[in-house]
């Protein structure tokens, strides 16, 4: 029945401000934005979709439970840039026998989970 995640949604406030945080801060290329609505997504590379919207009328929420994670390269070298840039971390290095993670909040207040996988040498 189920075919696929079509995307991830997170509500913003300021639809400009959290652009200017994912495309400038976090440097994602924008993919569309002509929808006649308040929305912006972000397609990635390997797949997945990234939109966010004030269409819902939804607060943003760093600790609804819900986090997109975005995996990455370099975490070390992304967070030093990102410590640098000013934003929020919400947790300090997180080890699982699989992975580096770190949890960051975007403009609006939402979660993001920074993550790399470990070497599997």
């Amino acid at each position: 029945m189920f075919r696929k995640v079509a995307f991830t949604m997170y509500p913003v406030l300021d639809l400009d401000r959290a652009r200017a945080f994912y495309e400038q801060t976090l440097g994602l290329p924008e993919s569309s934005t002509d929808y006649g609505i308040p929305w912006v997504e972000y397609d990635l590379p390997g797949g997945g979709c990234l939109a966010l919207t004030t269409v819902t009328g939804d607060k943003p929420a760093s600790d609804a439970g819900g986090t997109i994670a975005f995996e990455v390269e370099d975490l070390d070298a992304l967070c030093a840039d990102l410590e640098g840039k000013g934003v929020t971390f919400k947790t300090d290095l997180i080890h699982s026998p699989v992975c580096r993670m770190r949890v960051i909040q975007d403009s609006e207040g939402n979660a993001i989970l920074l993550h790399q996988l470990k070497n599997r040498s």
